[in-house]
């Protein structure tokens, strides 16, 4: 939403649930889907007199998370407990930091769609407990599901920088890249391992005093975040137009209406009575320990952009699609390890494997065909042996009934078709069926080469050599002219 007379001030805080076997302090498994209740124990279940202990993993992965995004990493942190009461809350209390977090500062630089560079600064990432699950039955019964209390989450804050929902959606696109691409964590929102906070304000242009702020909560998918943010920002601004004040509010969000409602009037820092956890030590992270996380990195997504120009010589634009999704640059990665023709391999992923996985809402590791049946189709066309339009025919046959490219081509008749003496004689009889067309060629009308291309083609049920075609055509229809 952009207005003429407001401007939005929103700050995102993400909490991303850290792929790890086993629970922050407990070993109880994180897997999901596992029957209710049925992976928790004494410590995640808060029993009296019950000790935790920090999964190492977890500090690895958050150092991570940090050392990506140019953050300071904290030689000492601590823990402390966040108390408020909720029955998904098994202690009365969650184990967070708050004054001392582990990473702070740092940036999240991402692309919107017109091109515009952005940067938000982070304020910080810090390790924290996930709660339960509230469960509400059409007979308005509430049921608990523990099992993913004391399950791994770091949470990223960032600084108030963000001005617009479309900006917003474009930080989170590029935060869930970034888990995904440190295998941190696996960014799926309609699961909750990544699940997004809005605070959003909205002030005069030009003003430097923001106002009012209100926080979104749960917003389980990249558009709603998006459509919650405007609908609160137009909500907001109505208010204020209408005399009104913004009350600092807990806002929920409806996609069927629209709309933002408040659920409950918003806490502050001091009401969650914040004190250091005194069952747990001060985690201190050492250079050396530091230095080994940095050394172990995955590659990360600007890292590999960079490297697909630079290794397989295709263009910029295709590279940023390619490495949006870690899994489709590996594919292609893969195609290119089958063929030399490393951009004829990029505009089929982008172009037919991609369409397929939108129309069919499939990821890359769902798509059907392996990267050596696309590399087979891309060298069968770099050699000679089938044109594009029966690449695209030999596509959707793999489709539908698999095999080997080259197998498939010769068993339907579909190899391309280049002796001279073929063509030239199917293109004399095009030549002799359209009269009409070859005056106007001849009297100047040169876009009607590809007419006759196409005719020649159709013919030929597409298995003539487009080039041979293009050679013939030009010497016969120029030499009608003279």
């Amino acid at each position: 939403m952009n207005h003429p007379k407001y401007e939005a001030v929103i700050g995102l805080e993400v909490h991303a649930q850290l792929s790890t076997k086993t629970k922050i302090f407990c070993g109880c498994s994180t897997k999901f889907g596992a029957a209710p209740n049925s992976q928790v124990c004494p410590v995640c279940l808060g029993m009296p007199g019950v000790l935790p202990v920090l999964n190492e993993k977890v500090v690895e992965y958050v150092i991570r998370m940090g050392l990506a995004h140019g953050c300071d990493i904290a030689e000492r942190s601590t823990f402390a407990r966040k108390n408020y009461f909720y029955p998904d809350l098994p202690k009365g209390y969650q184990i967070s930091q708050y004054e001392d977090p582990i990473c702070a500062n740092g940036s999240v630089q991402f692309k919107l769609e017109d091109g515009t560079e952005k940067s938000v600064r982070l304020m910080r990432i810090h390790m924290e407990e996930d709660a339960g699950k509230s469960l509400h039955d059409q007979h308005q019964d509430t049921f608990v599901d523990l099992n993913r209390a004391g399950t791994p989450l770091i949470e990223i804050v960032s600084q108030p920088d963000i001005k617009t929902a479309e900006e917003a959606g474009a930080y989170l696109t590029k935060l869930r890249q970034a888990v995904r691409y440190l295998e941190i964590c696996d960014g799926n929102m309609e699961e909750g391992s990544l699940r997004c906070d809005a605070n959003v304000s909205v002030m005069l242009r030009g003003s430097k005093e923001f106002g009012t702020r209100t926080e979104l909560k749960n917003l389980n998918s990249i558009k709603f975040v998006e459509k919650a943010i405007d609908a609160e920002i137009a909500r907001q601004i109505e208010i204020i137009e209408d005399g009104g004040k913004i009350i600092q509010s807990t806002m929920g969000y409806d996609p069927h209406r629209n709309e933002t409602r408040v659920l409950r009037t918003k806490e502050n820092a001091h009401d969650y009575r914040y004190f250091p956890d005194p069952d747990l030590v001060m985690v201190h992270v050492t250079e050396d320990r530091i230095t080994k996380v940095r050394n172990e990195m995955p590659e990360l997504p600007d890292q590999k952009k960079n490297r697909l120009v630079s290794q397989y010589g295709i263009p910029v634009y295709d590279a940023e699609v390619l490495s949006a999704d870690k899994e489709l640059a590996n594919y292609y990665e893969s195609v290119c390890k089958e063929t030399t023709d490393f951009k004829a391999a990029s505009n089929w992923v982008m172009g037919e494997v991609m369409r397929i996985m939108k129309e069919k809402l499939l990821s890359i590791s769902e798509f059907s065909l392996s990267p050596v049946q696309i590399a087979g189709i891309v060298n069968l066309i770099k050699d000679g042996k089938i044109s594009t339009t029966i690449g695209k025919q030999l596509f959707e046959e793999l489709l539908a009934n698999g095999g080997d490219p080259a197998t498939v081509v010769e068993a339907k008749g579909w190899l391309q078709v280049s002796d001279t003496g073929a063509i030239e004689s199917v293109i004399d009889t095009v030549i002799a069926s359209n009269p009409g067309q070859v005056a106007e060629f001849v009297g100047g009308k040169d876009k009607l080469f590809g007419f006759f291309v196409g005719q020649t083609m159709k013919a030929m049920k597409g298995q003539g050599n487009p080039k041979v075609i293009n050679d013939i055509l030009v010497k016969k229809l120029e030499a009608l002219k003279s």
